[in-house]
């Protein structure tokens, strides 16, 4: 999801209406109709340009040395590793930070450190003013920065480098970023009926589990939802009928498990945790068989896409290999994490607001005939704001990594700071996001925030897709080839659920990879 998450959307560029019209509350069940898209509708596939980069002008503001230090050579990356993991936590090592440097920018270590990565400097950029430098390929390299300061084995991507370790001045990065596009072409027409499908799925499940336990666990039935329907819309095929079965997300969990526990904690005593994690590398033996069983799958049922590959210049094996990373980390794993957090912020935000939803959504679907279809849901000023807002306080990649490609003067609010060619620069993006001097009430879910023409232009502060909300994917930038596709199926979640229940409570806990949600209720629908 983040810089290749999965097949874009072009035309799904924010457009706002500046007024909510308000709907009276039908006293009829309201009844959806077959799902449609509309042949109008289609987006364009054309591949839009580069962005260029206007050079800034010269800075105004006082130029400063940044502050901090990377300590002893080892000794110092390994304290700010247990700070980071253990002693403090990753936001309060941050933050802490700031108030010692009375800076937003200021030089520290990154895990994982020894003995993984050989190097854990950066220079730590924590506003919205700096960070967006990390978006801008003119003067930040991205070629193999995806996971940050260390890269898994290309062995867990069957000897690879794929896209999202690419940089745009790598031949192959177009290539590969053009088959996304294609792919897209091919499949749009298939997007919102199969996430009807196999949402409808999840929900009926959900409700059953709860009829006989009293609460229903989301994670493990909404990553099935999400893969299924990753492989039903995309590719044409049910993993029900595969060899796959249902065991896809658990393979999956395993793969991005061996290639991310740098990263992570599992919860044991911390020199314990420390030491399996972060002496030596989970070896990629351990998930050969799973990942040879995804490969296949794909491979299978990818001809059309590897034929493309093959005109494109691109063999089908490394076709594939993409293919299955693009799903199953960028689009399937963004999905994991960003679908559990915005139902946690939306169903604490109240009855209020699912009210809101609840009549903004179904007026409007039905006024358009009972069809669910991409030009109702731009109708829906509340319901979209609300997807921005959940990318915005909680957005699905936090962190974000470049190598500065010349000598560079970076500035944050209140000053500027000179990074030297060759420096790694580094992103915390729930700070960035929620930066205090760009939105007010910043740490607060507000869910109409991005309503009308003062909120439109709020959304190129939201920089969850490595790139701002504003700004579109291209061949030349890394901006998530499938960002577009991320803010279609967030809305659809949304449209589904409010279409069939009046509101939902959960029940929430904290895992390494995000909340895990408990359902204790669903009201359906009642007008």
């Amino acid at each position: 999801m983040a810089s290749t998450s999965f097949l874009a959307f072009p035309s799904l560029q924010p457009k706002f209406q500046s007024s909510r019209k308000s709907s009276k509350p039908s006293t009829r069940r309201f009844i959806v109709r077959p799902i449609t898209a509309s042949v109008s509708e289609k987006p364009s596939v054309s591949v839009p340009p580069a962005t260029v980069v206007a050079q800034p002008e010269p800075t105004k503001l006082p130029i400063k040395k940044i502050p901090g230090n990377y300590g002893l050579p080892f000794v110092g990356p390994i304290r700010d590793r247990f700070d980071y993991f253990y002693n403090q936590g990753r936001d309060e090592y941050f933050k802490s930070r700031v108030q010692k440097y009375q800076s937003t920018v200021f030089r520290a270590n990154m895990p994982p450190g020894p003995l993984i990565a050989s190097n854990p400097n950066v220079v730590v950029l924590l506003d919205g003013k700096s960070f967006p430098v990390l978006f801008d390929v003119t003067k930040v390299e991205k070629k193999d920065l995806f996971t940050g300061t260390f890269m898994p084995s290309t062995e867990l991507t069957g000897g690879y480098r794929v896209l999202s370790y690419l940089d745009p001045s790598e031949p192959n990065h177009g290539k590969l970023k053009r088959l996304l596009f294609f792919h897209l072409k091919a499949r749009r027409d298939h997007i919102i009926p199969e996430f009807h499908s196999s949402y409808t799925e999840l929900f009926e499940g959900l409700e059953n589990e709860l009829a006989t336990k009293g609460k229903a666990a989301f994670g493990e039935p909404s990553d099935l939802a999400a893969f299924n329907f990753l492989a039903r819309s995309l590719y044409g095929t049910n993993p029900v009928d595969t060899k796959l079965g249902l065991d896809a997300p658990k393979m999956i969990g395993k793969w991005l498990l061996v290639q991310l526990s740098p990263l992570f904690t599992l919860g044991l005593p911390k020199h314990l945790d420390d030491l399996l994690l972060r002496t030596v590398r989970l070896p990629p033996a351990l998930v050969k068989a799973d990942y040879q069983k995804l490969y296949d799958f794909f491979y299978a049922s990818s001809g059309f896409v590897l034929d493309e590959a093959e005109r494109l210049g691109i063999s089908r094996e490394e076709a594939c290999h993409n293919l299955l990373f693009a799903t199953c980390f960028n689009s399937y794993g963004g999905m994991r994490f960003l679908f559990p957090n915005m139902v946690k912020w939306i169903s604490r935000a109240g009855v209020k607001l699912h009210t809101q939803l609840a009549e903004e959504i179904r007026s409007v679907i039905r006024s358009n005939g009972g069809n669910i279809t991409m030009a109702a849901m731009e109708q829906m000023p509340l319901m979209k704001s609300v997807v921005y807002e959940s990318l915005r306080i909680e957005p699905p990649v936090a962190l974000q990594y470049g190598k500065a490609k010349k000598d560079l003067v970076i500035e944050s609010h209140d000053a500027a700071f000179r990074v030297k060619e060759g420096e790694m620069i580094f992103g915390y993006q729930p700070f960035a996001t929620k930066d205090p001097k760009i939105f007010e009430r910043a740490e607060e879910f507000v869910a109409d925030r991005f309503v009308g023409e003062e909120g439109e232009k709020l959304l190129k502060h939201v920089l969850w897709s490595n790139g701002p909300e504003s700004e579109s994917p291209s061949i030349g930038n890394k901006q998530c080839a499938g960002k577009d596709l991320v803010i279609l199926v967030a809305r659809l979640l949304v449209v589904e659920l409010f279409l069939r229940y009046d509101s939902i409570d959960i029940e929430v806990d904290s895992t390494p990879l995000g909340a895990a949600l408990t359902v204790t209720s669903l009201k359906k629908a009642s007008f």
